[in-house]
């Protein structure tokens, strides 16, 4: 796997990202990617709002958009996997180009604007999937559509039967006013309507499938504090922390730095990191959080639990590291359970909660 995953980054280099992207799923899809499945180790399974993860890190929205291939990815080791962002109405997003390597930094920028072919194609493929399968779908609004509330809706009833739980992504900033909705009352309203389809669809159901809420890194304390506040207000059952950044400091690739869109990867780490312990100071030791942004290594996975995760979630650091990098996390988490001591990863939360929290956004 190391030697393909060499290879197949400098053919996958050679071509711009966008066409690179679309090479990667089709060769999930074909299975020339081999599987790469994790050594089962129970010290890293995970229950989290009800759902028993086999391990900690899972694949972040983003790469599987339209529900492609999110059984390969499983088989690479990931513990879950998200697909989307969806909108309802299939759009095509920004314009291209719209996503750029920033290689000197192992870092992405992208401003695609949820492309993606809608939600009746999502669900057809996601039907076929495997029941047990843990694949969470990510919801999102049309960039015109006259009522995005609305959209988060559908994407709950379109997806019920199908979702093991959802993602309501508010924090892209790749479409405009999208970052709004994580202004208090918006919010408030948001997560009201989307909490009371769930209950709808659960009383009809008999099953209750977990809803989480993905903020952006680039948040103020007082807007931390607001979000906390409506979170804890509704039964929403977690956070997921973070979403790209608008930010650029310290970037080494200054040629792309001026790029518009959302920055993802290793420079992403620090800040999203932050924001995350912020958040778990704020909602208290019970409300689950996935920690995403630059997670490159079992290290850094393991810093997010330290920060205050019970998750975590990685894209970015796969484009310069490959395939394999799921499984090399995977038993690098294994091998500082044995360092450590410890019987489950989770002993690690929170035991760096004040380094991270306070620190200066």
């Amino acid at each position: 796997m190391s030697l393909l995953s060499t290879l197949g980054r400098k053919g996958l280099f050679l071509f711009d990202p966008e066409t690179a992207h679309g090479m990667s799923i089709a060769a999930l899809k074909t299975g020339i990617v081999p599987a790469c499945p994790a050594k089962a180790d129970p010290r890293l399974a995970q229950t989290i709002a009800g759902l028993t993860f086999p391990n900690p890190l899972g694949m972040a929205a983003g790469y599987d958009k339209n529900a492609d291939v999110p059984e390969a990815l499983l088989r690479l080791g990931f513990g879950f996997t998200e697909i989307g962002t969806v909108t309802p109405r299939a759009q095509e997003g920004n314009p291209k180009p719209r996503i750029f390597r920033l290689v000197e930094d192992d870092a992405v920028i992208n401003r695609l604007g949820f492309n993606n072919a809608g939600h009746a194609a999502a669900l057809e493929r996601l039907k076929t999937c495997r029941r047990d399968a843990l694949i969470g779908v990510n919801i999102g609004a049309n960039k015109d559509s006259a009522d995005r509330v609305a959209d988060y809706v559908a994407g709950i009833r379109t997806f019920y039967d199908v979702a093991r739980y959802f993602t309501a992504n508010i924090s892209s900033p790749n479409t405009p006013g999208l970052r709004d909705l994580q202004a208090k009352d918006s919010l408030h309203a948001l997560l009201s309507a989307v909490l009371a389809a769930r209950a709808e669809e659960a009383a009809r159901s008999g099953r209750q499938v977990p809803v989480f809420l993905k903020i952006a890194p680039d948040l103020t304390e007082e807007g931390l504090d607001d979000i906390a506040e409506v979170a804890l207000a509704h039964p929403l059952d977690g956070l997921i922390v973070s979403n790209t950044t608008l930010s650029r400091e310290g970037l080494r690739d200054t040629r792309q730095a001026g790029e518009a869109g959302g920055l993802s990867g290793k420079p992403l780490f620090e800040k999203s990191t932050t924001v995350l312990a912020k958040m778990r100071r704020r909602v208290g030791e019970n409300l689950p959080l996935i920690g995403v942004g630059g997670v490159s290594s079992a290290e850094t996975a393991a810093e997010k639990i330290r920060a205050g995760a019970n998750l975590v979630q990685l894209y970015s650091c796969m484009v310069y590291a490959g395939p394999g990098l799921a499984g090399e996390i995977i038993g690098g988490l294994s091998r500082i359970c044995d360092r450590e001591q410890i019987a489950s990863i989770s002993a690690l939360r929170d035991t760096r909660l004040a380094h991270w929290a306070d620190r200066s956004l």
